[in-house]
């Protein structure tokens, strides 16, 4: 059966979501964050034989990194978003497997993408993308979380290593205001692409990942599996308790899912 076709963007913008194959981690730790960063940078540019840019592939004006799945705000400019989005995935994929050791697929098959043909829904998606941490339980204000494009916007994060255009937000409303206006939650009736199925009530990977780490300190599934069997069945326990599935706590920590089941 043929793909769906992609729908176009009237003004070359599209938000992107794309998610690890099974659900499975793209980030295990800070480097590979700040890795993908550096990759969403080098793609921006087209290069010549000397390395020197030579035009730009596209426009970035917002990203997210959570650690399954990521959001990005891109506009087209000298090659398709579907050309962009692929450079970046098979670059991202070449470090990560080299780095931990495995073969195959990262990413589950291609990227979702939905068309941002005005300002309104743009300004929208803006609030949407940097509030994903906060939707996840992992931070209560969106200046906290520290793998998304908000610190371009508020100047934590130094102009050398800015890779968005905040212009265009910034010089249509008055930081301050958009400060303010980015932490006002968003109503229940907004829908976005989204990694989560909003009918499933179980918490998200990165709510429980979140838990593991206040119950246990640990920040990996390796580490995890090598806690003292008492505090890892307090742990599993505890998020059965909250809703995690069986097979959601065997895919994040590695446990066994008959060790699980008989907790």
């Amino acid at each position: 059966m043929p793909r769906k076709a992609r729908v176009e963007s009237g003004t070359g913008i599209f938000h992107v979501m794309m998610r690890g194959i099974n659900h499975q981690n793209l980030f295990e730790e800070p480097e590979d964050y700040y890795q993908f960063i550096a990759t969403l940078d080098r793609m921006r540019f087209r290069y010549d034989e000397d390395g020197t840019p030579m035009g730009s592939n596209c426009t970035y004006y917002a990203y997210c990194l959570m650690s399954n799945h990521f959001h990005l705000l891109i506009r087209e400019r000298e090659e398709s978003v579907g050309e962009t989005i692929k450079r970046i995935a098979g670059s991202y994929v070449y470090y990560y497997n080299r780095k931990y050791g495995r073969d195959g697929h990262l990413f589950k098959e291609r990227f979702k993408s939905e068309p941002v043909n005005d300002m309104a829904y743009f300004m929208t998606l803006l609030r949407y993308i940097h509030q994903n941490p906060l939707k996840a339980g992992i931070v209560e204000h969106v200046k906290d979380y520290e793998y998304s494009s908000w610190g371009e916007y508020d100047g934590t994060v130094e102009p050398v290593f800015q890779i968005c255009h905040t212009q265009t937000v910034l010089n249509r409303i008055p930081f301050s205001e958009l400060e303010e206006w980015v932490n006002e939650p968003l109503s229940g009736d907004v829908h976005c692409l989204d990694i989560e199925d909003p009918s499933r009530k179980r918490p998200s990977d990165d709510q429980v990942w979140q838990m593991i780490i206040e119950k246990s300190g640990v920040t990996n599934a390796s580490a995890f599996q090598q806690l003292n069997d008492d505090v890892k069945r307090g742990v599993l326990r505890e998020l059965k308790e909250r809703g995690a599935s069986h097979r959601q706590l065997e895919r994040l920590t590695g446990v066994g899912r008959g060790v699980i089941q008989k907790l």
